[in-house]
């Protein structure tokens, strides 16, 4: 069906974790009759966050889309937000450029997520997915950060190590960076 003829919504979804809050949500979604297009989910402490990209055939309300998600948000104690993407918006942007995964592991520290995303947009690095996570003991904490990265044309992944080498000294952390081949399906 052409993207003219669909309205498209994010939805966002966050409350403490427990389990059903997919299935919930989802099941609202497709008694709608709304697609799911892209979605994202986490559990990140004891908080479990969603967002989703639905679409559903016009005419649809971004009124009617919250009426019928509240109830299940409400019941689970979950925080709703739903935005209405424009027209264009909605499209799957391809990546100009090639992508890469920069991981960095070192102990836990502030500003080790400000340092190295930094760095990167001022060489206009844009980052596509970062994942982070505490390891490690309580005594010896282990800040592990995981990020997807599309480079600007003209940049390889060889060339980005050596632009995060002052921080591996800085922050005295193990920064790799690795190409990621696309999969063509």
């Amino acid at each position: 069906m052409p993207h003219r003829e669909l309205s498209h919504y994010a939805v966002s979804v966050v409350g403490a974790d427990r389990p059903g809050i997919v299935a919930g949500v989802t099941e609202a979604l497709y008694k709608l009759g709304c697609n799911i297009a892209d979605s994202s989910c986490a559990m990140l402490a004891g908080e479990f966050a969603m967002i989703l990209i639905v679409s559903h055939k016009k005419p649809f309300t971004k009124a009617l889309l919250i009426e019928e998600l509240k109830p299940v948000c409400e019941r689970m104690a979950m925080t709703l937000s739903v935005r209405h993407l424009p027209l264009g918006e909605e499209d799957r942007k391809e990546t100009p450029g090639e992508i890469c995964q920069i991981t960095v592991y070192g102990a836990d520290q502030t500003g080790i997520v400000y340092r190295v995303t930094s760095t990167l947009a001022a060489h206009q690095i844009n980052i596509m997915d970062l994942q982070t996570k505490l390891a490690g003991t309580e005594q010896e904490p282990v800040y592990i950060m995981l990020l997807e990265a599309v480079l600007p044309d003209g940049c390889s992944p060889e060339a980005v190590e050596p632009l995060l080498d002052g921080l591996k000294q800085e922050l005295q952390v193990e920064i790799s960076v690795r190409i990621v081949t696309p999969v063509e399906l």
